[in-house]
Order: C-alpha cells, then sequence, then structure tokens
C-alpha cells in the first residue's frame, strides 16, 4: 500500500469519527423515537465492529408515518403546490445530496460495506442525478384529449396515486431510494419508506437534506425496522395506494399477498436475476470481454440483482476467454473499502457471506471446479470479505446456474450454436438482464431480441439512467426510470364535458 493511500484511510477513517448519524425515523418533516423505544445495532462489513444503534419501528410507527404522508397528500400541499415549484424544491435537493456526497458516501462505506471510490464517486453523484431527473420531468407531464363528438370534450390527465409505499435493499441504499423517491415525488405522490434494516443511515440524511431543500412535512417520511414488521405494515395498509418493492423473488411474492389481503394497492416489483452474458466465438477482443464480464459480476462485490453470473460461451473459446479473465482479476483487489484502490470491498453480512460461501460447496458437490476464489479471505480484519470466484464445468441444471448468489460468484457454461446458446440463456426463471458478445451485429441484435429479459446489452453496452429498467418472468414487473419509470405513480383519469 502507498504512502498516499495510508494517508487517504486515515483521513477517511477521522472524517467518520466525526459524522453525525441519524437514527430514528424520519417523520412529519422531523425526528422522533420510536413507539416502545426498540432499538438494534449495525455494524460494519468491512470490521464486524458496531456502528450505530438505529431505532427499530413497527407497525404503530408506520400508522404514524402514514397518517402525515395522507394528511399532506389529501390537503394538496405537494401535489397541487405548481409544478415549476415542486421542480425547484427537487433540484435543490438534488444539488444538497451532491454537496454532501462525501459524507453520503463514507456512511454507505461503512453501513454496506462498499469500495469508498464507488460510493463517493458513483453512488451518491448517481442518487443526485436521478433526484434530478425526475425533478426536470415534474413540469413535463402532459395530459391528452381523446376523440369526442362534435360539441364536447374529453380530457385524459394523470393524477398522482395518493399515498406510496416503498421498501428497498441494502445493497444500493441511496440510488435505490432516488429510483423511488424520484418518481413517485415528481409525480405528486407523498411517501413512506422502508430502508433495509442494515443500511438505513444515508437514506435518514439524505430525507433530513429533502426537507433543508423544502420538502414539506409529511411529503417524506422514513421509518427504520425490520422487514417482517415494517415491511410488511407498509405491504398490508389499507391508506396506501401504491407499493414499490426491490429485493428478492421470494419477498417480492409477499408483497402479492399483502396487497390481495388487503386494499389491493398497486404493487410494483424489481426482483431477482440470474443474469446471462452470452460470448460467439467470433467476438475478437477477448480482453475487453473479460473486463466487461468482470464488470457485469464483480461490480458492487456480485451483490446487484442484475449481475451478470452466467456466462455463456461459445465451446471454441471458452478456454481462451478463462485465460482472459484470469488476467483481468488483478484489477479487481479485494481490501478495506476505505482505500481508494479497493474494486472489491466487504460482503454485507457474515451471514450473506456463509451463504454465498455455501453455494460455491454446492457447485463443488454438483461437479463444477473452482478456478479461483471460493474461500473467505482477510479474515483477520473481521470483515466478510471473498475474492472473485469462477466455477468452470457448470450446466444450467446446476444449482449455481439456476439460484440467485448475490456475490461474486461466475458459473461458466459452454454452448454448441446460437440456438443452444439463447435456449442456455433463457431457461430460467429470471429476466432481469443479458449481454451479447458478437463481431456480427446482425446476429448479436438477433439474439438479444430473441432474449426474454427487460435490458440487453450489446458487446459491453453499459447501464443507461434514462433508460427504463424492469424485468420479465419472476424478476418482477413494471418499470423504474425514464419516462416508462414514472406510470407506477400515475393514475389516469378521463373527464367529459359537454
Amino acid at each position: 500500500m502507498t504512502d498516499t493511500a495510508v494517508r487517504e484511510i486515515e483521513q477517511a477513517r477521522n472524517e467518520i469519527t466525526r459524522l453525525r448519524l441519524r437514527t430514528q425515523p424520519f417523520i412529519a418533516g422531523e425526528f422522533r423515537d420510536v413507539i416502545g423505544g426498540a432499538r438494534y445495532v449495525t455494524e460494519n462489513p468491512a470490521t464486524g465492529q458496531p456502528i450505530a444503534e438505529v431505532a427499530q419501528g413497527g407497525p404503530a410507527d408506520v400508522d404514524l408515518a402514514v397518517a402525515a404522508a395522507r394528511e399532506a397528500a389529501d390537503d394538496g400541499r405537494w401535489s397541487r403546490m405548481s409544478p415549476g415549484d415542486r421542480k425547484r424544491i427537487l433540484l435543490r435537493w438534488a444539488d444538497l445530496i451532491d454537496a454532501h456526497a462525501r459524507e453520503l458516501g463514507l456512511i454507505e462505506t461503512i453501513d454496506a460495506g462498499k469500495p469508498i471510490s464507488d460510493t463517493v464517486e458513483l453512488d451518491i453523484p448517481e442518487t443526485a442525478a436521478c433526484i434530478r431527473w425526475h425533478a426536470e420531468a415534474t413540469d413535463k407531464l402532459y395530459g391528452e384529449v381523446a376523440p369526442s363528438p362534435e360539441g364536447t370534450v374529453a380530457t385524459i390527465t394523470r393524477e398522482p396515486m395518493g399515498v406510496v409505499g416503498a421498501v428497498i435493499p441494502w445493497n444500493y441504499p441511496a440510488q435505490m431510494a432516488a429510483w423511488k423517491l424520484g418518481p413517485a415525488l415528481a409525480t405528486g405522490n407523498t411517501v413512506v419508506i422502508k430502508p433495509a434494516s442494515m443500511t438505513s443511515l444515508s437514506l435518514l440524511r439524505i430525507a433530513e437534506l429533502g426537507a433543508e431543500a423544502g420538502l414539506p412535512a409529511g411529503v417524506l417520511n422514513v421509518v427504520t425496522g425490520p422487514g417482517d414488521t415494517v415491511g410488511e405494515a407498509i405491504g398490508r395498509h389499507l391508506d396506501i395506494d401504491c407499493v414499490a418493492f426491490t429485493g428478492s423473488t421470494e419477498v417480492g411474492r409477499r408483497f402479492l399477498t399483502y396487497s390481495a389481503e388487503s386494499n389491493l394497492k398497486r404493487v410494483k416489483l424489481e426482483l431477482g436475476g440470474k443474469s446471462p452474458q452470452i460470448v460467439f466465438g467470433d467476438a475478437d477482443d477477448l480482453a475487453h470481454v473479460a473486463a466487461n464480464v468482470a464488470i457485469a459480476i464483480f461490480w458492487n462485490m456480485g451483490e446487484n440483482c442484475s449481475a451478470g453470473s452466467r456466462l455463456i460461451v461459445h465451446r471454441s473459446r471458452k478456454e481462451a476467454l478463462l485465460e482472459a479473465i484470469e488476467a483481468e482479476l488483478p484489477r479487481w483487489p479485494v481490501g478495506d473499502p476505505l482505500d481508494p484502490a479497493t474494486r472489491i470491498g466487504a460482503l454485507i453480512s457474515r451471514g450473506h457471506l456463509e451463504r454465498v460461501l455455501g453455494y460455491v460447496d454446492v457447485g463443488r458437490r454438483e461437479g463444477a471446479r473452482v478456478v479461483t476464489g471460493g474461500r473467505r479471505i482477510l479474515e483477520e480484519t473481521g470483515g466478510y470479505f471473498l475474492p472473485p470466484t469462477v466455477l468452470d464445468g457448470v450446466r444450467n441444471d446446476m444449482r449455481v446456474a439456476r439460484e440467485e448468489i448475490f456475490g461474486p460468484v461466475l458459473s461458466i457454461l459452454p454452448f454448441a450454436d446460437e440456438d443452444d446458446a439463447v435456449r442456455i440463456a433463457n431457461d430460467s426463471i429470471f429476466g432481469l438482464h443479458a449481454g451479447v458478445f458478437s463481431a456480427d451485429r446482425e446476429r448479436a441484435l438477433r439474439v438479444a431480441r430473441r432474449l426474454r429479459a427487460g435490458q440487453v446489452d450489446v458487446n459491453g453496452g453499459g447501464f443507461n439512467l434514462l433508460a427504463p429498467f424492469g424485468g420479465f418472468k419472476q424478476s418482477g414487473y413494471g418499470r423504474e426510470l425514464g419516462r416508462h419509470g414514472l406510470d407506477a405513480y400515475l393514475e389516469v383519469k378521463s373527464l367529459q364535458l359537454p
């Protein structure tokens, strides 16, 4: 480690000691204690050491938050504010998030084990960018006029749903919140949002910045606590009109049940994935392919619903591509998330690390060969570190090829021809994301159209904040981001005028 890196890490640690962490729910424009006073301890995944005691909310706290949101929705303090004024408040909020990027990035790094270079330089700026894009959309939501008989007018307008419930995961605490808050607030709704219990701290600070920017009291409410109490209370609440959930397919099913057993609230689901990356024999730049394959599976420690965990490669290029991937791995150092050189930080918890390692063991038993990785490292730090792990000899009927692992584990599967590649790729309950690599552009586009996935990258295309994101099959339904992401938070009303 260089002297510069040592100084930067020490500076970051000193800054962390000065952080003022918010640990109470944010309801009706202020932080307040939870009913009952229960608290739980969160820990730093890179050290296993405690960070803070966070208030453990429950159904009664959800009731208070929903009441505040309903009052704000009904009196129109936000929905009937002029679109231009809502836009200016959301833009100020985005600017404040940008201004506090270092603070928020440090919070996410200690809370989620994410590399500081990702949180400060990407995650928080993209959080602000998401809020900013939706702010700009606020005054650009036009209505329509339907064809009508002579002498009458029929207008079609889009109105806010009312009170939106949101439940977000721990892998991108700020960004996933922005994906919900941006469109929900831009369309005039009020929100009750639950962060993941392990990673609540950045969202609480972001909510405080929202109030500073001018969000009226009750428009944004944050309730902390576990999913089986707070999340379920949101899902079942009779005064919530819509729920947006990002997380596992298993829990997504529960939200459909909650809706069916309560008020039939609209449910939008962004769930799991087992994303295929298809590499054809004519892919000429294997170093480029390997670099993109590594990004797809090792970014954010593989804790991504869209992680490219199945590498489906033509059998004529498998060995050469495997060599290129091994040559790429030194560019993915594992280590202290506070070190700017680190690209793979810690997995979120001891339990999750054990779960991922359990899948590696299952792969071995089913006949896969561990090419690299597969064992815990840096155990002396107390953190939950796993290096990039590559499994060869995988068949698509193995659990490691079918179930979401949510860690830095890549399975390699060979294919014979184009139809075989598409068959393997589509033989999954998931359909969130996919990639295709081929020097034949016509074939790449043809295959991309045949893949059952909500987003397909061709030859390494990247993420686009302006394009809709969401899945097919058991990866959920509804779309986040872009113009299509606004639809889930709007009701359509027709008005007939004689």
